[in-house]
């Protein structure tokens, strides 16, 4: 079980769990155990903005990535959301449970609600572009404050 760093803004509280990185766009990237193999998921702060997951689609198993690239689909009651690549890579494994539980993303983000396990190209170099917890931490903080300001 990671631990957690939260924030409040309004009502809401957000985890950001401290033992992955982060893209800017909130998806989680976390070592898997093989040599250059990442898990990667949403954020507590993604899927608290979408809304309630209602399908995902990725794409298959042996699809070769670009950092950027779309990975696959989000489907939740409030919008459909791309899923981008925080790197490149191989997808090797997707998170076939989701495809009758979708709402583990939102039950469960950090854990039950992965999406996808990628070979990572060059996982020293992609690493670096990614932020670190307390970072993530305040660019979702930031982004909760603009939004709850804006009318």
């Amino acid at each position: 079980m990671p631990e957690y760093l939260e924030t409040t803004v309004d009502k809401f509280i957000f985890r950001v769990a401290t033992d992955r990185l982060y893209s800017p766009e909130g998806v989680w990237v976390m070592d898997a155990g093989g040599a250059a193999e990442v898990r990667v998921g949403l954020s507590d702060f993604v899927q608290q903005r979408n809304g309630d997951a209602a399908f995902v689609h990725l794409k298959p198993v042996g699809t070769r990535l670009a950092a950027g690239d779309e990975f696959g689909e989000l489907e939740t009651i409030k919008a459909n959301l791309g899923l981008i690549s925080p790197l490149a890579g191989e997808i090797l494994e997707a998170n076939q449970d989701l495809d009758l539980n979708p709402e583990d993303i939102n039950q469960d983000p950090y854990g039950k609600g992965w999406l996808a396990v990628i070979r990572a190209t060059d996982w020293e170099a992609a690493r670096t572009r990614l932020l670190q917890p307390a970072a993530y931490l305040a660019v979702i903080r930031a982004q909760a404050e603009a939004e709850q300001d804006s009318p």
